[in-house]
């Protein structure tokens, strides 16, 4: 226990020796640490005393130097400015001095205007009686003349263009019959051209077609099946074939409207085969308007197929071929695209040999001619130009195009395209090709006898040739055989302007004289 005690206090004795010892040496250094500051501080003193006393002596020097360089800037200026000052002034002076001339001279200028201004009006004074004195000479000349004369100045007017026009339309008419007469003994390459633009004045086309397809059904429950519930089936199929499908009550019968033919075949030959089958609704309408699309293709390839072998035609692109097929469902007037189109081709090669042409080119513009007809609505302009738009992508002759393109225009650029115009016209000229009606063909004659009987020295003018012809009946002793040829081109002149769709028309002036006598 002792121990335990001793221990207890030789340790507490050791902590104070130690605490004490720690004291002391903290104070120790505290001691240093303050007069090592005392040091550092009475340092920095002197230094910024130093720093302040070397500052106040550099602005001191700056504020000097600074003080010299603007007087000596103010100065500069001021010198720059009296200078500027006085060019000011000398400027100044100069433009007074120029103002003062042109003053001058504007009152000098004006001076002379007003004495030009004055000889002027004498001037015109002067003019205004002299130009009374000669009128007053003219109008004595004028008398005189008319006195001796015995007409007066509109009289003597009249009289010389009238026979100035006479002597212009005489020595017209002379320099066209010799035009003509020297046309007639022109080349044989324009003497063919000649005789296709003859042949060419033959007519001009009129375009109708057929909208309509009227189909006959097996029941009256078939139409109720092609109906639908609530219509489906009847919208499936005019989507499907781009128709429209009328239901009145018509019994049996159903009306498929639409502008493309083949559009109007695809749904004809959907129904047929609906009927046959008798399963009607609108999935079993697609499958069979898809399997009766690729039918229908193939039947205008086999048609074109058929068209080009009995031509003898070889070589034709398969999309022309289809085109050709195309036409059996189109109507051309009153006849069938298809078979006109064979018409013309076969004209076209009977032409082609006349002329001594190459009839195998011929007869293949011929039979493509139309095929601007197949094409859908899609394509914009007239069907000869589409027509040759496809012959042209398609690969074919360029002057082959150029027929197909202007079949229907009367003035071309080779021969090929006056023999197709000209096998055009006559396959839709010839009896049947077209349904005109009477209204409007009576109408034709009437208004071509019209304008030929509106002329001067006409008794009287009958249209003939379904109004291809006209011929008319003049006074001999008011119209001379000179005055006969200016008049049949003023007739056919107002027949273009008047009519311009009335086609070829011919006109004759007959001009005859008669002396009757009686033996008694």
């Amino acid at each position: 226990m002792e121990l335990i005690i001793a221990a207890i206090v030789g340790l507490a004795v050791g902590a104070f020796a130690v605490f004490a010892a720690i004291r002391m040496h903290e104070q120790s250094t505290k001691k240093t640490a303050q007069g090592e500051a005392d040091k550092i501080i009475n340092k920095a003193k002197s230094e910024a005393s130093k720093i302040k006393k070397d500052s106040e002596t550099k602005s001191k020097d700056f504020e000097t130097k600074a003080r010299k360089t603007v007087e000596t800037e103010i100065n500069k200026q001021k010198a720059q400015l009296k200078n500027k000052e006085s060019q000011f002034e000398r400027r100044l002076k100069e433009i007074e001095d120029q103002h003062k001339h042109r003053n001058d001279e504007n009152e000098k200028f004006a001076q002379s205007l007003k004495d030009r201004q004055e000889k002027i009006h004498i001037a015109e004074a002067r003019l205004r009686e002299s130009e009374k004195t000669t009128q007053d000479q003219i109008q004595f000349v004028q008398k005189k003349l008319e006195n001796v004369a015995g007409m007066s100045q509109e009289q003597a007017k009249r009289e010389l263009f009238q026979v100035l026009e006479e002597t212009a339309k005489k020595e017209a008419a002379a320099k066209i019959a010799e035009i003509e007469e020297q046309a007639m003994k022109d080349s044989d390459r324009k003497t063919r051209n000649i005789i296709a633009r003859a042949l060419a004045r033959f007519a001009s086309e009129y375009t109708s077609e057929r909208t309509v397809t009227v189909m006959q059904l097996t029941s009256d429950e078939m139409k109720g099946k092609i109906i639908g519930r609530e219509g489906r089936n009847i919208r499936t199929l005019e989507a499907m074939c781009g128709v429209d499908l009328i239901v009145d009550d018509t019994p049996e019968t159903i009306v498929i409207s639409g502008f493309d033919p083949v559009r109007r075949e695809l749904a004809r030959r959907t129904i047929d085969k609906l009927m046959e089958d008798g399963r009607v609704h609108p999935a079993r309408i697609e499958e069979v308007v898809e399997k009766q699309k690729s039918e229908l293709q193939k039947s205008m390839k086999e048609e074109g197929d058929k068209v080009i072998n009995e031509l003898g035609l070889a070589g034709m692109h398969g999309e022309l071929v289809k085109y050709v097929g195309a036409l059996k469902y189109r109507n051309l007037h009153a006849q069938n695209a298809l078979n006109h189109s064979l018409e013309v081709a076969h004209i076209s090669g009977l032409l082609a040999a006349e002329l001594g042409y190459n009839v195998k080119l011929a007869k293949r513009a011929g039979v493509l001619h139309g095929i601007g007809l197949a094409a859908d609505h899609s394509m914009e302009g007239s069907y000869a130009q589409v027509g040759s738009e496809i012959a042209k992508k398609l690969g074919e002759n360029e002057e082959v195009c150029h027929a197909i393109g202007a079949h229907n225009d009367d003035k071309h650029q080779s021969v090929l395209g006056w023999i197709v115009h000209a096998a055009n016209i006559l396959s839709n000229s010839r009896p049947g090709a077209r349904r005109p009606q009477m209204d409007s063909f009576i109408n034709r004659l009437k208004e071509l006898e019209s304008i030929s009987n509106s002329f001067d020295g006409v008794i009287k003018s009958v249209a003939l040739q379904a109004g291809r012809e006209v011929r008319v009946l003049v006074e001999s002793s008011r119209v001379t055989d000179d005055q006969s040829v200016m008049l049949a081109r003023d007739i056919i002149k107002k027949i273009e302007r008047e009519m311009p769709h009335a086609g070829g028309v011919k006109v004759t002036v007959v001009r005859e004289s008669r002396a009757v006598e009686i033996a008694r």
